[in-house]
Order: C-alpha cells, then sequence, then structure tokens
C-alpha cells in the first residue's frame, strides 16, 4: 500500500474517490446529449471554488462581515450604554444605604451593563453567520479550506468545528465528534479554543475601542486571523513533534449543497437561537461571578470606604501578587484580575473592568484608553484570545478526550502560548517606536 500511495503520490481514499467520480461524468456525458447548460449555481463554484480566488474570498466576507457587525450595532450599543449608565446613576441618588447603592450601582448595573452592552455586535455578527451558512456558501468555504488544512496538519473535517468555535469552543470541541480517525480528532479538540468564541468579542470591542480608534474594526479582525492562524500553526507542530500525531490522515469527502436564498424568518431564528445562549449565560454565570467580583473589589469595607476603594481591596491583593509576572507584558494588576476572572466566562474580563475602574458605562472605554497603550491594548487582546480556555470548554475537552493528560496539556500550552504571543506584539511594537 506504502508502494502504491508513493507511485500515485496522493492518499489512496482521495484517488479512488476522483476516479470515481471521473467514471460518473464519463456515464453521464454518454447517457445526456449535448451540452449541458451552465447554472447559476456553476458560474459561483467557479469564483468560490478557485485555486487561486477562493481563500481571498473567504476572507474578503469575513472581513465584510465584521465590518457590518460593527457598523449597524454601534447605535444600539451606545443606547444600552446609555441606559445602563442612567440605572446608575439613580440608584447611587435613591438608596440611601452606601453598601446597597453600591452593590446596585457598581455591581448589578455596572457589571450586566458592561456585558449587555455587547449584544447587538453578538447578535449581527450570528446574522452574518446564518446568511454565509444558509445561502450554502460555509460549504463552499470548507471545501476551499481543505487543501490548506490538509497541509498544515489537519483535517478537512476539522474546519466544521474550528468554523462552530467562532460562536462558542463548546460546540466547536463536540463537533470533532464527526472526525473518524482519534489522532485528528484530539488534534483539532485541542486547538479549537483558539478559534475566538463570541465570548472574547465584546474584550476585543471594548480594548479595541479604546485604544486602537478608527483601527478597531481591524484590531478585531486580526483577532480571528490571528486564532486561524495559530490553530494551523501549533497542529503543524504538534504532528511533526509530538509522535502520538504522525502518521496517516484521513481524507475530507463531502458532498456541497446547492445554493438557496435565506429567508429573513430564517436568519432571525438562526441569530436568536445562538444569541440567546450568551444572553442566559449573562443571567446565570456571569451575575454569579459579578457578585463575587463586586464584593472582593469592595471589601474589606471598612479599609475601602475611605476613597482608596480598589487600592485597599482584596481583588487588588490578587492582582498586585501576580503582576510581577505579566509586567513585561505592560499589564497592570486590573488587567491580571480582569484575565484570572476571565477563566471562569470570558465576558467577566470586560464586567471586572466596568467594576475595578468604578466609572459609568458611557465613561468604562476612556477610562480603559488610561490603561492600555494601542501596543499593550492589542497585545491584551491576544492574550485572551490564547490562554486558558474558559472552565466549561475545559470540561468539554475532558469529556471529549477521556483524558486528563490532555485536558492539563490544552490549559498549560495555552497560557504559554499567549503569553509568548503577547510579549513578541510589545516587543515588536515598543522596536517600531510605538508606545
Amino acid at each position: 500500500m506504502s508502494r502504491l500511495k508513493a507511485e500515485l503520490g496522493e492518499e489512496l481514499e482521495a484517488y479512488f474517490v476522483e476516479k470515481r467520480y471521473e467514471l460518473i461524468k464519463q456515464v453521464v456525458s454518454r447517457v445526456l446529449k449535448g451540452r449541458r447548460r451552465l447554472t447559476l449555481s456553476d458560474l459561483l463554484d467557479r469564483v468560490f471554488l478557485h485555486r487561486g480566488l477562493g481563500i481571498p474570498i473567504f476572507l474578503a466576507l469575513w472581513w465584510a462581515l465584521f465590518r457590518f457587525t460593527f457598523d449597524v450595532s454601534a447605535p444600539l450599543s451606545d443606547a444600552i450604554d446609555m441606559f445602563f449608565g442612567w440605572l446608575g446613576d439613580m440608584a447611587h441618588d435613591g438608596i440611601a444605604n452606601p453598601w446597597l447603592a453600591s452593590f446596585v450601582a457598581d455591581g448589578i448595573c455596572a457589571g450586566f451593563g458592561s456585558v449587555l452592552v455587547f449584544i447587538p455586535p453578538i447578535f449581527f455578527l450570528f446574522f452574518g453567520l446564518a446568511i454565509l451558512e444558509d445561502s450554502g456558501y460555509l460549504a463552499r468555504a470548507a471545501f476551499v479550506m481543505d487543501r490548506a488544512l490538509y497541509k498544515l496538519g489537519l483535517h478537512g473535517r476539522s474546519f466544521i468545528p474550528m468554523l462552530l468555535g467562532f460562536g462558542c469552543n463548546i460546540p466547536g470541541v463536540m463537533a470533532c465528534r464527526t472526525i473518524e480517525r482519534e489522532e485528528d480528532r484530539i488534534l483539532t479538540i485541542l486547538v479549537n479554543p483558539l478559534m475566538s468564541c463570541s465570548a472574547r468579542l465584546p474584550v476585543y470591542v471594548l480594548i479595541g475601542g479604546a485604544v486602537l480608534g478608527a483601527y478597531a474594526a481591524a484590531g478585531v479582525y486580526s483577532m480571528y486571523i490571528l486564532g486561524i492562524a495559530l490553530a494551523v500553526c501549533m497542529a503543524l507542530l504538534f504532528r511533526r513533534v509530538i509522535p502520538y500525531f504522525k502518521g496517516r490522515r484521513s481524507v475530507f469527502i463531502m458532498e456541497l449543497p446547492v445554493y438557496t436564498r435565506p429567508t429573513v424568518r430564517g436568519l432571525l431564528r438562526h441569530m436568536y437561537e445562538r444569541g440567546v445562549l450568551f444572553l442566559k449565560k449573562a443571567g446565570t454565570i456571569i451575575f454569579s461571578v459579578m457578585v463575587v467580583v463586586w464584593f472582593l473589589a469592595t471589601h474589606p469595607w471598612s479599609a475601602t470606604a475611605g476613597g482608596e476603594v480598589i487600592e485597599n481591596s482584596y481583588v487588588a491583593m490578587l492582582g498586585k501578587a501576580l503582576e510581577p509576572l505579566v509586567r513585561p507584558l505592560g499589564f497592570d494588576w486590573r488587567a491580571v484580575a480582569a484575565l484570572f476572572f476571565g477563566f471562569l466566562a470570558k465576558e467577566i474580563v470586560v464586567e471586572t473592568f466596568g467594576i475595578l475602574l468604578g466609572v459609568e458605562e458611557e465613561a468604562l472605554t476612556s477610562a480603559i484608553a488610561q490603561i492600555f497603550t494601542p501596543v499593550t491594548g492589542l497585545a491584551f487582546m491576544a492574550f485572551t484570545l490564547i490562554y486558558i480556555p474558559c472552565v466549561a470548554t475545559i470540561g468539554v475537552i475532558y469529556r471529549e478526550t477521556n483524558s486528563v493528560k490532555w485536558t492539563v496539556f490544552a490549559v498549560v500550552y495555552g497560557l504559554l502560548l499567549a503569553y509568548a504571543v503577547a510579549f513578541v506584539i510589545v516587543s515588536v511594537g515598543h522596536a517600531l517606536g510605538y508606545p
């Protein structure tokens, strides 16, 4: 078999599939007389599946998706921002008990407001993804990316789980079950957390909007491209370095669906079904962690009531204890605390900043600009992308791999990679003369 494969120069499965379709083409040409009329689907496939144009078109559509997400959702996000700022002011002015006023204004209003302000971009992102999916384009994107993924160490079927990871890493990891070979499946699971899930989007929007200005959308887009690039690079590295992943890879074979015109009802249903998961998380996990962060940021109450609220708090003690580890990256103790609680859920990063900075929602962006420069802000976005997956994703990784070894490996390599990438961004930025 190995000799035959060497002579053919390709995988035997792919060779026989190709020959089978050549035979089908010959039979069809004999049965059907005359030249088949080209359809719109054929013309579109000639463009979208083109060897040279396929990947650039995919990247261009991805960029258009994020421009759409930012531009359309901005007015709605501003309205939510103003509403929660107004609620916080009402709580401060209307509640006599200072402890209760702080809990309602700085805990509930600031915490929930800092997260819910990102509902519009998340919902519009899912709306755009639904257009690409329902039209039949995403299947073509998987076909186009298969050749590149195969050469870089991933299975062609890895594209769908990785694509799902843009919504949430949990279904992305679970979708790896469709990959037959165990080594390919585990490899895809290990790199899937590098896909930028919707929970990270609020962090990108906040930091990018604060320090990147007109380049905020480009900064967010770069995080998604960085995640894809790191995933294929790590897959290639693991293939070459870890003996478990060496060996023959199975080929990717799929039937392309016909192009369809998406319906408004279908698009809205998909947008709601996926976006509502974010709302449920905001109402359960995020609220619980919000109370913990507020408590640690405002207690001990006797030591934090004199104006130095944050500096004397428990969360400041935690952040300052860990700050030396990330000082080479340009992060302060508030960034460390936000990343620490982000382990529970990535949305908590934004909420933690809202509580630690102690400002109204409309002033949060300005406050962030005081603790990050464009270089360190971009490094923080990259660190958020790469470091430890949320605790729910780690649980799913363990369940799908049934291995403590691979679960710990996913956590450790993610942390080391995040630090290395953030350090490179900061070093290169400073070397180029940026602050």
